[in-house]
């Protein structure tokens, strides 16, 4: 089965539409003859805009791209509609789409895909607005959820189960780092790094020496590489700043792989792998937080804070001048003396 030629259909695009005609062979259906009845139904590609749905898709991604937060959503965006949408209706008119195009979209991955049938159904929805807005189509939005598809299929919450990262418990996190301390290598020290300061994996694995202050003790991590696209400025306890050792150039990874790049995330869990410790490493801030809520009197928002977590209303927000940074010093040191690194 063709999926497309280069530089039209990019590598990572091709893997993603694999995938999508795998899953499409799992929920019994031939992702060939399915791409052939799409084109039998193309008897409307001559349409009074002249717009396909492909080129409104790709016109869309081209006209958001500048405010979404990084490359990879870009690239889940482009891939998505490649692996699922536009086999069935790329080439159709944008303005025929209709209810049985988006039901042929998501039916075959709306209960063994839920999350990202969920999305795929937000970016149609999305690009079909656009196409109205645009004048390119008209009438109601085949793919929009609430008082339409939602009369048609499962509520996603109720066919997908949360899935929560892996964690260890609180009580075996002074064992833990005990004998993580004694494994060698960049991996494990990004990873202890990453549990001192309850950072996200990819905050910890590009970081750089121009975002550490070790005098201050914080570690500033610019908005395009936080999760909420916010400046998030973390307090270093003294374990912490312990582990970073002598400084490198403003430009060079704190945790550097050995080619120079930067550490994958499967090295960080290929170190709790050797380690037969049963957890990820994104779990470590769920034990974090359990930890400021179950041991300690630490007020709530400093563990959210820690975490890069929004705290309260966005009124609330605009009052507060402040990160309480001096307190989340506080709670930090804590936690490594928790974690048996002392002050």
């Amino acid at each position: 089965m063709g999926l497309g030629g280069y530089p039209s259909v990019t590598l990572s695009g091709a893997r993603e539409a694999a995938r999508g005609a795998r899953d499409l062979i799992r929920a019994g259906i031939d992702p060939i003859d399915r791409a052939r009845a799409a084109k039998a139904r193309l008897t409307v590609t001559s349409t009074q805009s002249g717009w396909t749905f492909r080129q409104a898709g790709e016109a869309y991604v081209a006209t958001h791209e500048a405010g979404w937060k990084n490359a990879k959503h870009r690239a889940q965006w482009s891939s998505t509609l490649a692996a699922y949408v536009y086999p069935v209706v790329g080439d159709l008119g944008v303005d025929a789409v209709g209810l049985s195009h988006v039901m042929d979209i998501l039916t075959p991955i709306w209960t063994t895909k839920t999350e990202t049938a969920r999305r795929v159904r937000g970016r149609l929805e999305a690009v079909l607005d656009w196409a109205a807005t645009r004048e390119l189509r008209s009438g109601p939005n085949p793919a929009r959820w609430k008082g339409h598809l939602d009369k048609l299929l499962a509520d996603p919450s109720k066919v997908s189960r949360v899935r929560h990262h892996r964690a260890l418990p609180i009580d075996d996190m002074p064992g833990f780092i005990a004998r993580l301390g004694e494994v060698w290598g960049v991996g494990a020290r990004a990873l202890l790094f990453g549990i001192l300061t309850a950072g996200r994996s990819g905050e910890t694995r590009g970081a750089a020496w121009g975002e550490m202050d070790v005098a201050r003790g914080t570690w500033t991590v610019p908005a395009e590489r936080m999760k909420g696209g916010r400046v998030h400025r973390a307090a270093l306890s003294s374990a912490a700043l312990a582990l970073l050792g002598v400084p490198g150039k403003p430009d060079d990874l704190v945790f550097p792989a050995a080619s120079g790049g930067t550490l994958s995330e499967m090295t960080l869990t290929k170190v709790l792998r050797d380690m037969k410790v049963d957890a990820v490493p994104h779990g470590f801030r769920s034990t974090f937080r359990d930890w400021a809520a179950e041991r300690t009197e630490h007020a709530n928002e400093l563990a959210e804070m820690a975490l890069a977590h929004a705290v309260g209303s966005k009124v609330e927000a605009a009052y507060r001048r402040g990160d309480l940074f001096a307190r989340r010093v506080g709670l930090m040191n804590d936690w490594a003396v928790f974690c048996g690194l002392g002050r």
